[in-house]
């Protein structure tokens, strides 16, 4: 059980986020049963709130036996004409995500991009 649930959390993408735009996104901690856990970045524009994304993952993931926490969240700005990705902000309800641990997980998705952050802004 404990190496197929170490299966499905390797087939958990580190980095969804939508392709365009300004929009509110979270960290998440992904965990198998008992097992080791990744942390995961979320961000779409359809989101009203933060818990908003929080949920629809929580929903997808609990589907393949694999449980979340948030971490906390921010918001994205990403242009890609200029390859550039901004991490700010912070989540009224979960309060604000690391971004430093975001940016290395968005240069790591798009090592093309320029990726910054600050703690500045909501």
């Amino acid at each position: 059980a404990m190496a197929a649930a170490a299966e499905a959390l390797s087939r958990v993408p580190d980095v969804e986020i939508d392709g365009d735009g300004v929009f509110k996104y979270v960290l998440l901690r992904v965990r198998a049963a008992d097992g080791p856990g990744k942390d995961v970045v979320r961000g779409h524009g359809w989101a009203e709130y933060h818990a908003d994304i929080y949920a629809q993952t929580a929903q997808e993931l609990a589907q393949q036996g694999l449980g979340c926490e948030c971490l906390g969240g921010g918001r994205l700005s990403h242009r890609p004409q200029e390859r550039k990705i901004h991490v700010y902000g912070y989540s009224v309800g979960f309060g604000r995500a690391d971004h430093s641990v975001t940016t290395e997980k968005l240069k790591a998705k798009y090592p093309d991009y320029e990726v910054t952050w600050a703690d500045e802004g909501y």
